[in-house]
């Protein structure tokens, strides 16, 4: 018998077996991502943790759209993650300064691919106090779609807007995360 999400979820609303085996489904996606922001596992295991605990105590409220409930799951972390950093400041130390010595003279980020392209290990933590200097909506549209691995129209409707202004979204938070990248090449030097 096929996997029914849709299924899943309304047995899940009353049945803990039920909700137990859509944590399993979606556990390491969440993890993954919010680790990828945070860059500490017990944040990530904190925050993951807390992301299921809201979201039990919100199944009754979720509404079923079109890409299961893996967006609202994301949307769910994105603003625990947003949420974490607004409480812990933001990092202007020595480990900031070290992230920025790491970035490349040549980077550019005008394109998708570009961005994708910095997230390999080495340099996320340069890409993370960038986004971190970021307003908490570019954050999210941002992490939504490139730390997810959410398409366009899910990552759209994780934050609750449309297509077209999803689409305007991203281009701008991009810019100004190629500028907040910039200006930590410029304070290497």
């Amino acid at each position: 018998m096929p996997f029914d999400e849709r299924q899943l979820v309304e047995r899940a609303r009353h049945d803990a077996d039920a909700f137990a085996e859509l944590y399993r489904c979606h556990v390491g996606a969440i993890h993954g991502f919010v680790f990828r922001r945070t860059g500490s596992r017990e944040v990530a295991e904190d925050l993951t943790s807390a992301t299921f605990e809201k979201a039990l105590a919100g199944i009754d409220r979720f509404k079923w759209k079109p890409g299961g409930i893996a967006p609202w799951l994301f949307r769910i972390a994105a603003n625990l993650v947003t949420d974490h950093h607004r409480r812990r400041g933001r990092r202007n130390g020595d480990r900031a300064r070290r992230a920025a010595d790491r970035l490349q003279d040549s980077v550019s980020f005008e394109t998708e691919d570009a961005i994708e392209a910095v997230l390999d290990f080495d340099r996320i933590e340069l890409v993370r106090v960038a986004l971190d200097r970021l307003n908490p909506r570019y954050q999210r549209v941002l992490s939504l779609r490139y730390l997810t691995g959410l398409e366009h129209d899910e990552a759209a409707r994780a934050m609750g807007v449309n297509r077209s202004l999803m689409s305007v979204l991203l281009h701008r938070a991009t810019k100004a995360l190629e500028r907040e990248l910039e200006k930590l090449q410029e304070e290497r030097s």
